[in-house]
């Protein structure tokens, strides 16, 4: 009995590396999302310069949305 466990446990594969590699991945989705944003804010403050306050305060609350998004994925890939 105990050979057949063993013989069993010598041919499962195990990928203890992987989640750090998919979270990083994972990151991409994120970083692309917030470059869009800011970028998306800076044109949008040089065609309305008077709009720059409401515009600076959106693109914040957009930065914490998504940045929140990457780190549930990180907590996400720390518990499974």
């Amino acid at each position: 009995m105990n050979e057949i466990i063993l013989a069993q446990a010598d041919t499962t594969t195990t990928f203890d590396g992987l989640q750090s590699i998919g979270y990083g991945i994972a990151t991409i989705g994120p970083g692309i999302g917030i470059g869009m944003l800011v970028g998306k804010t800076v044109e949008g403050m040089a065609r309305q310069p008077e709009m720059a306050g409401q515009l600076r305060t959106t693109m914040f609350l957009g930065i914490a949305f998504v940045e929140a998004l990457a780190l549930i994925g990180l907590v996400a890939g720390f518990l499974f």
